[in-house]
């Protein structure tokens, strides 16, 4: 059997846990930053067993995930939660905790067979959960290997999440502080729109959260607004 593996991701926790628990692993590992460098030559050169997606920002053709076996993690409770930003729709809806789906990737959005899920706690900020995510999700990364668990198609009733959008980051005009406390939270990881308010001239961007005793603090930085706001 080829001991050939990929890992495709751009996010830096995912890096760091591919650094930290890759050597520990059996067999060839690669990993696969950019969209180029997962090319037809190098897919055919190595015959992988599987190509990990962690997070992955592009689409992948249908030819590729026919000729190959590619998983992809998806932080819900599969069927549930399909589509875009979970962890902000998550935290938008008020749930605590969810699980992540090791899946097969197929043409359709997030609707491949199972291979396992793993619970994940939502408490913390966006970066600490994305980071306790990471080390999760290497570990299921790990049992596939050695396992090799024949994927179960989904089953249970479908629901969706649309993407969010970075407009829909600037703070609720409304609402209690818990909702503040999250909206904030949930943002709050690199690469992401943060939480963000104008005013007048200035663009107030807000970070490291925290809510105590009907008080919240959160790291505050102003600059000057661009002339267009991300949509």
């Amino acid at each position: 059997m080829n001991n050939q593996y990929i890992v495709a991701t751009v996010k830096p926790w995912n890096i760091s846990a591919y650094n930290k628990y890759v050597p520990r692993l059996n067999g060839q590992w690669h990993l696969v930053t950019e969209p180029l460098l997962l090319r037809s030559e190098l897919l055919n050169d190595l015959k992988p067993r599987f190509i990990f997606f962690p997070h992955w920002s592009w689409r992948i053709s249908d030819d590729v995930l026919k000729q190959n076996e590619c998983v992809c993690f998806h932080m819900t409770d599969l069927p549930y939660g399909r589509g875009g930003s979970p962890l902000q729709n998550l935290i938008v809806r008020g749930k605590k905790s969810t699980k992540i789906s090791a899946l097969r990737m197929v043409p359709e959005l997030d609707a491949g067979p199972i291979y396992m899920k793993r619970d994940l706690p939502l408490d913390g900020s966006a970066q600490e959960i994305y980071t306790r995510a990471a080390d999760i999700i290497f570990e299921m990364i790990k049992d596939i290997v050695e396992i090799t668990p024949t994927p179960k198609e989904q089953t249970g009733p479908i629901t969706h999440f649309d993407r969010r959008k970075p407009k829909d980051s600037e703070l609720p005009y409304r609402g209690d502080l818990d909702m503040l406390y999250d909206h904030i939270r949930m943002l709050d990881a690199e690469t992401y729109p943060p939480a963000f308010i104008t005013h007048g001239d200035y663009l107030i961007n807000f970070s490291e959260v925290s809510l105590e005793n009907d008080t919240l603090s959160s790291r505050v930085i102003i600059s000057r607004k661009p002339k267009k706001i991300p949509i």
